[in-house]
Formats: structure tokens, C-alpha cells, sequence
């Protein structure tokens, strides 16, 4: 939302060698402290998936594969990145005609404290303090040594274990307890649902290579089960659900967005509504917070700021609901969005190569995905489930101040195995529609900006695809008009969208060329290195569509509003106000819905002048650029479904 500190560089793992040093840490650590090697196993699986980041803190401060916090170390040595939009805009974008300030008392722009009070860090902060203290480790080995760091991991369970009064067993089941002590939560929920997550992944059982190279694998335990009744003597207290929409999967607080009357007019921080019943409820927007889950709370609970609906922490993948899932909140920049979305935030930094987002959160995330699809119906894909970098403008003057989070470093390959929708391919090599999917570890496209402007990133894994007008990496960058109406070339800046297509968007083939693809974007060809060896698009289907017969153009809109005729008198008419991009005859694009043209009207803190205008014109939501966008039905013609 704001800019923040981030965590530091990595120091990349690109030279290491596939080795079986990791697997055999584990196991030395295991027998030293008596420890279940699958306990150990399992609950750096979900701290890190055994990756190392190369010593590089996450985003609050946890270090190697046990996820050690040191958050006090991290703070001091953060670099301050830009983020590019971040915190310039009014999440309630779009409400032409709504007679209200636009921006209350510098709400939009306000930037709290970027780090929490490091004298009064919280216990989830300072996990690799206590871990230096019982395995005799220096602080900076157990940030830095793999092998120390799994020691560490490996003492604080044993420790917790012995806490609880429990001798050292070999059996998993016997551990359900010290695994939710090491998640460092301080409610029981959260730390139930963080070891329910580590008996999850002993049961099933997991292998990869890590990002240094290191093959790691857990066998799975199908007999390991959870005994619950173990975190009871943990003394931690019982968090408020209170009005929470969640699953019963997640550990769910209620925190309230407040709904007040600022004077002058003005009110916030979301408007009421009856939401499916006024509104289809047809995207789930993915953010981040670009900060802390604390100040992400001070946030939210303020009147004069935006809102959203859930906040995610990063160590444990607690959650907090702050806006009812009936009522809109203003998170997407894009009033259409946000009338018809939820929006999560996410503890973390997208220009933060390594400020990781944790496995935790990611399964969290996950979980109430699936639930809020569920219960509205929504689509498990990427037309549906998007990042707020995927939220198009309002109109032609909003395009340059839309967000760029979660970034290129979000796993959505990863977050989608979660959802239980893996991109996989759905039809052969040649087929006319493909789905980005490079192999988030080893695609590593170079960005600049994550520190200073200008500054080449540490090298890292991408789900993002860089986008050329030639089939060369030496041709420039796609150009995006609305980005740069002086039509100056894209960058490889990390907040820079212009010339980007995301793993999971579809887009329909415009040509193919040796190891080079082009698709059809932002009213042009785009070119993407696609080698047979290291494809980074699979083969798709999809209905995709194109300008009717006798348009050579049609326009492109950020939102799908009603026309003219459909709204009553006592609510003022918004502008279609077209994109400044045309889809041209001849060309592509991937069919998401049809929707209707549909604008809310709330001008005031009393609901009852409240409106949903609906009129007969309808549009289809298409995968245009790297954003979404939306054309009239009766501007153009449904090709079918292509493979």
C-alpha cells in the first residue's frame, strides 16, 4: 500500500552445485536434538521449502531455511526501495460524479512508520535470539550457515518439547505440540493451524531442489496424526473470529476497517452494500501490503485511509477480516473492481527480491481463496484470481498511477498448485492459445529499481515473462501508450508493467518463430523466448474473440459501465471514457466473462441514496495487456474455443 523498508539482498545461489548436504543437515540435526527428522522436515517445508534465499532476510526478519526471525538485525540493514505507484493513489479510483473530496486530509498518501518499534518486538520476531541461546550458535552462523541455521530450527523444537513437559519421542504425533510453539503465534488458533500445515506436509510428503540446488526430500508419514489437544498447554489466548467470513482452515481475527463520517462530505473507509444480492462478487484481488502486518492494522483502522477486506502475516499466515464481505471496499484504484471483488493484502515488499513471501502464508492464502470461489462461484483462474498489478485503470488518466503489486516475485505457479488448479498444459505445442508458465526457480529475467533507480536486482525467480517487439532479445521492449503517451519503450524496472505477461494469463497466438512466441498484446505483437528445451507457455484452450466484421478498431475499456439511457435522474451519468489502446481487426484476445454493464452509486454515508445501475449494453472481460480489460459485445465476434 505504502512505501516501506525492505529486506536485504541475497547473495545468489546461481553457481551451487545439486548436492545432498542439506538432506543429510537435517538428519545430523534430527539425531543431535531428538527430534523426528520428518518433524524437522516438515516444518521447514512450510517455513521456507527447505530454500535458503541465499542469507537473505524475508520480510520480517527470518533467515535460512528454518526461517530463524532476527528481525531486529533485518530492520537495521534495510535498504528503503521505491515502489513506484504505491500509496500516490485513492483505492476508490473511479467515482466520477460522486460530490465528495477525493483524497481526505492526505489518507491516500500518508506513510506510517516503516518499521514496528524494534524494543518491543513480539516473540515471532525474535525466534533466532533464543536459538543462539540453546544450540551455542553465533547469531550470524545460524543467519548464514544452512547447516547452523537447521540446528537452530532443530533446538527450539526440542526445547518447546521439553517445555511442554514431554520427553523426546520418534513419533510425529508426539510433537503436535512443539511445532505449534515454534510457529511463535500467540493465539491457539494460529498456532493449531500452523502445525495442522506441518502434519499436512509429513502426511503427503514433498521433494524438490532448492533454490541453492540442494535435493531434499520427505518421505511421506500417512500414520502421522495431530494431536490437538497438545496446544492447550501452550497458556495462549483465544483470538476474536468475531463477524469473520473465514474458513474454519484459517486462523481468522476480527479486526474492523471503521465506517465513519469524516465532516465536509466525506466518509470512510468503505461504503455498505448487500453484496451478492446487489452485486456479483467476480475477482479476488491479490496485494501487497508493501509494509508490516502492524502498520498494515494501523492502516486499515483508520477513517481517513482505504480499505480491504483481509490482511495476511507472513510468519504464520494469520489472518484478520476488516471489511464484511456484503460491503466494498476500497483497495483496487478502480471503483468497478472494487464493487465487484474482495481484496487480500499480503505482509511483504514486491521489490524485495528476497523479502520471500513464506509457504505459511502462501497455504493460508490459499485456503481462504478457495473458500471465498466457493461461496461466490468465482473461477480458480487468472482472470479472476488476480494481482492488483492485473486491475486496469478506471480511465485513460488513471493508467499511470495503478499499482504494480504483488510483482514479479509472487509464486502464482506455486499459489495455484495450493488453490488446486496447477497451469498445466491443455493442449499440444502448437496450439493457438498458450498459458505463461516459465519455471518460476530458474527464469530469472534481470529487473532494475528493487534498491536504487536504475540498479540491477539480485538475480531471483520470476513468474513474469519480458515482452519484445521482435523475436530477439535485443529488440526493445513493447511499448504501452497508456504508461508512456509520449510512447517511449518499456523498462526493466521492477515496478514497470508495459512489457510483462504473468504465469497463468492466457493470450492467443499471434506467431511463432524457432524459440520465439507472439501473442497478442496491448494492440500489438508481442515477442517471448519460448525454447522447446525450457518452454516458458504451455499449450491452452480458451474463447477468445475479435473485432466484428467491418470495425477496423474497437475501443478498449478499464471498466464496464452501463450506457447513457439506463441510469435514473437522480444519478449522474459516468463516461465509458475508453482506454487510450484499440483491438484492431485481425487480432486476438482470451475471453474471460460476459458481464453487464453495471455501475454503483454511493455518494454518502447514509446508504439509503445508494443505486446499482444496470443497463442492456454488456461487455467482455478479455486479457489484454498485462492487465485485464473490457470491450462491448457488440463490438465484436466470439471465435470459439481454440487449441
Amino acid at each position: 500500500m505504502t512505501p516501506g523498508a525492505a529486506a536485504t539482498a541475497p547473495r545468489g545461489p546461481d553457481a551451487a552445485p545439486a548436492t545432498e548436504s542439506l538432506q543429510r543437515d537435517f538428519a545430523h540435526a534430527a539425531r543431535q536434538y531428538g527430534v523426528p527428522q520428518g518433524v524437522l522436515l516438515g516444518v521447514a517445508y512450510l517455513q521456507s521449502r527447505w530454500d535458503g534465499h541465499g542469507g537473505a532476510a524475508s520480510v520480517i526478519g527470518g533467515y535460512g531455511p528454518m526461517h530463524l526471525t532476527d528481525a531486529r538485525t533485518a530492520l537495521a540493514s534495510a535498504p528503503r526501495p521505491g515502489h513506484g505507484a504505491h500509496g500516490s493513489h485513492d483505492g476508490r479510483a473511479g467515482r466520477d460524479g460522486v460530490p465528495r473530496p477525493t483524497v481526505h486530509a492526505g489518507a491516500a498518501v500518508r506513510t506510517p512508520a516503516a518499521v514496528p518499534d524494534t524494543a518491543s518486538l513480539p516473540a515471532r520476531l525474535r525466534t533466532l535470539e533464543r536459538a543462539a541461546a540453546l544450540s551455542g550458535l553465533a547469531p550470524e552462523e545460524l543467519r548464514t550457515s544452512a547447516r547452523a541455521n537447521v540446528l537452530g530450527g532443530a533446538a527450539l523444537l526440542a526445547d518447546a518439547q521439553r517445555r511442554l513437559g514431554r520427553a523426546p519421542s520418534p513419533d510425529p504425533a508426539d510433537w503436535y505440540g512443539a511445532v505449534a510453539a515454534f510457529s511463535a503465534a500467540d493465539d491457539a488458533a494460529t498456532a493449531s493451524a500452523y502445525a495442522d500445515d506441518v502434519f499436512e506436509v509429513i502426511r503427503t510428503g514433498h521433494s524438490r531442489r532448492t533454490d541453492a540446488g540442494q535435493r531434499v526430500a520427505l518421505a511421506p508419514d500417512a500414520g502421522a496424526v495431530a494431536d490437538r489437544a497438545q496446544v492447550a498447554g501452550l497458556g495462549l489466548r483465544t483470538a476474536d473470529r468475531g463477524r469473520t467470513e473465514c474458513p474454519r482452515t484459517v486462523s481468522c481475527e476480527w479486526v474492523p476497517a471503521p465506517y465513519e463520517e469524516l465532516g465536509e462530505g466525506d466518509y470512510g473507509n468503505h461504503d455498505k452494500a448487500d453484496r451478492p444480492v446487489s452485486q456479483s462478487v467476480r475477482h479476488i484481488v491479490v496485494h501487497d501490503v508493501e509494509g508490516y502486518w502492524d502498520s498494515a492494522l494501523r492502516m486499515v483502522q483508520d477513517p481517513a485511509y482505504v480499505s480491504w477486506q483481509y490482511t495476511l502475516r507472513s510468519s504464520d499466515g494469520h489472518v484478520a477480516q476488516h471489511v464484511p464481505l456484503k460491503d466494498v471496499a476500497w483497495h483496487a484504484g478502480n471503483w468497478y473492481v472494487n464493487a465487484t471483488s474482495v481484496g487480500l493484502e499480503h505482509e511483504g515488499f514486491l521489490a524485495a527480491p528476497d523479502a520471500w513471501y513464506t509457504e505459511a502464508m502462501y497455504r493460508s492464502s490459499a485456503r481462504l481463496v478457495r473458500h471465498l470461489a466457493k461461496r461466490y462461484g468465482i473461477p480458480l483462474d487468472r482472470q479472476h484470481v488476480i494481482g492488483h498489478d492485473n486491475v486496469p485503470g478506471s480511465t485513460a488518466a488513471g493508467v499511470r498511477g495503478m499499482h504494480t503489486d504483488p510483482g514479479p516475485y509472487w509464486d502464482w505457479a506455486h499459489y495455484f498448485t495450493l488453490l488446486g488448479r496447477p497451469f498445466e498444459a491443455a493442449a499440444g505445442p502448437r496450439s493457438a492459445v498458450v498459458t505463461v508458465r516459465p519455471d518460476y526457480a530458474h527464469h530469472r529475467p534481470p529487473y532494475t529499481g528493487c534498491v536504487k533507480p536504475g540498479e540491477p536486482c539480485a538475480p531471483h525467480g520470476s513468474g513474469a515473462v519480458r515482452l519484445h517487439t521482435a523475436p530477439s532479445a535485443d529488440a526493445p521492449l513493447v511499448k504501452d501508450i497508456g504508461l508512456r503517451p509520449d510512447g517511449s519503450e518499456s523498462t526493466t524496472n521492477v515496478n514497470d508493467v508495459g512489457a510483462r505477461a504473468s504465469t497463468g494469463q492466457q493470450y492467443a497466438v499471434a506467431e511463432r518463430r524457432g524459440d520465439w512466441t507472439a501473442i497478442w498484446y496491448l494492440g500489438t505483437k508481442a515477442w517471448f523466448h519460448d525454447p522447446a528445451a525450457q518452454p516458458t507457455a504451455v499449450g491452452a484452450r480458451g474463447v477468445v474473440l475479435t473485432p466484428r466484421e467491418g470495425l477496423a478498431e474497437v475501443p478498449v475499456y478499464g471498466r464496464a459501465y452501463p450506457e447513457a439511457a439506463a441510469y435514473p435522474a437522480d444519478v449522474p451519468v459516468q463516461a465509458l471514457s475508453p482506454l487510450p489502446y484499440r483491438l484492431l481487426a485481425g487480432q486476438r484476445y482470451v475471453v474471460g466473462d460476459r458481464v453487464p454493464g453495471e455501475y454503483l452509486y454511493a455518494p454518502t454515508f447514509d446508504t439509503s441514496a445508494h443505486r446499482v445501475v444496470r443497463g442492456q449494453e454488456s461487455y467482455y472481460q478479455i486479457q489484454f495487456g498485462h492487465r485485464i480489460a473490457f470491450v462491448k459485445a457488440a463490438d465484436v465476434t466470439l471465435m470459439g474455443s481454440y487449441d
